[in-house]
């Protein structure tokens, strides 16, 4: 009990900054990825190509580099925010961003994937009718590929928002913190460790059941709209 009289708003804090950057990165990530999707099974080649690039280039490379790329390479080096001097995000702000950014751009490529397999479960015949009826490429997608794919893959989605929460735990080497300067969940399970180190396996069972908490419903959650929405072929 001295453990959570002493942490326990720290603890609070830590898992409310995980759980924005999870479900800003999450929505991001989703509309990044039918962006790239679309691109993927676009009829123009440079379109085809600039997806498969953004896909193979940072499916194949490590959270970690992307999250240094975030902050050192745009914000440090290409001033993406401006010159330092105009800075006016602090600098839990800033990092915040950058962590969302470097997640849902890593995300979002494994949402595409997803999706695209999605696509290519659509019955080719019914792509095939919308063109006889006039519908464009987009009208097709919006209309009557998309909507099918989405619900078909449901399943494979929430395991990759599960596994985007569990790569929230990244952000810790870019120094995500509060405004109070509290860490976001995995940093705040370091600095109690370094502090409690008698109790090590208490800490990691409390955010292990933490991390559970937020990522359990995300699966019975897809789990029933998987069978309330399925596709009847």
């Amino acid at each position: 009990m001295d453990l959570f009289s002493e942490y326990g708003s720290a603890i609070l804090e830590a898992f409310g900054l995980t759980l924005r950057l999870a479900v800003f990165s999450g929505v991001f990530s989703l509309l990044l990825g039918v962006v790239l999707a679309v691109f993927r099974v676009s009829p123009v080649p440079v379109l085809r190509w600039v997806g498969a690039a953004v896909v193979y280039t940072f499916r194949n490379t490590p959270l970690t580099l992307v999250m240094f790329f975030a902050l050192f390479g745009l914000v440090y080096q290409l001033h993406i925010y401006g010159p330092p001097e105009e800075v006016t995000l602090s600098l839990s702000e800033q990092n915040f961003w950058m962590a969302v950014l470097a997640l849902s751009v890593y995300t979002s490529t494994f949402v595409c994937e997803v999706l695209r397999s999605g696509i290519n479960t659509v019955q080719l015949g019914q792509a095939e009718a919308a063109r006889a009826i006039g519908l464009t490429f987009s009208q097709n997608l919006r209309l009557i590929v998309l909507p099918q794919a989405l619900r078909s893959v449901l399943n494979p989605l929430a395991s990759v928002m599960i596994a985007m929460i569990k790569n929230t735990t990244v952000a810790v080497t870019i120094g995500v913190v509060t405004a109070t300067g509290v860490n976001e969940a995995s940093g705040q399970m370091r600095t109690m460790m370094e502090n409690e180190a008698n109790q090590i396996v208490l800490i990691f069972i409390i955010f292990s059941i933490g991390f559970m908490i937020m990522t359990l419903p995300v699966g019975f959650l897809a789990g029933w709209a998987s069978k309330k929405f399925a596709v009847i072929r």
